[in-house]
């Protein structure tokens, strides 16, 4: 299922040899620009998941509140969507003539078709892995520890950076 398709790309990339396959990779201008794309996306969609994820599991694992089972719904979303959905779900927000789109184009900000709108699908689709890897690790290493710090006079973020992290770490 992974390594037939691995296979062939690298057949057909090397095929007319390796230093056309050189050429291609580092000469021509589209293939520097998308290794470049990718090397500026990845790293804002993962810290923007670390962030988004430890702290969405962080409230469902040890609270009780109205709207968790919303929250929960969320970070199941991207699952449940077709990435071309979510995709014209941007569209239609961010586009020229989506919801914002205007506003956007009377303040000159560009999202669909640039990197803001890149992230923003990436961190769509890829944020429940973090949060759902999270919320069980969470759920098992309970909040004795936590519950201990605070009693013994820590703060809230003393807890979190010396308790909780360093516990899904």
């Amino acid at each position: 299922l992974v390594l037939i398709p691995v296979i062939h790309v690298f057949t057909q990339a090397l095929s007319e040899g390796l230093s056309a396959y050189w050429d291609n990779l580092f000469a021509d201008r589209d293939t520097r620009h998308a290794i470049l794309l990718t090397l500026i996306v990845a790293p804002v969609a993962v810290a923007a998941n670390v962030v988004f994820g430890v702290m969405a599991a962080w409230a469902i694992a040890r609270f009780r509140f109205p709207g968790r089972a919303l929250l929960v719904s969320c970070i199941d979303l991207p699952f449940a969507v077709s990435p071309v959905v979510a995709g014209l779900s941007l569209v239609l927000l961010f586009g020229a003539r989506g919801y914002f789109g205007p506003w956007l184009q009377d303040h000159d900000i560009k999202i669909i078709f640039a990197v803001p709108g890149i992230v923003l699908a990436t961190v769509f689709i890829t944020f429940p892995f973090v949060a759902r890897e999270l919320i069980p690790v969470m759920e098992a290493t309970g909040r004795e520890q936590e519950e201990a710090a605070l009693t013994l006079g820590a703060s809230g973020w003393q807890t979190f950076w010396h308790v909780t992290l360093p516990s899904i770490k």
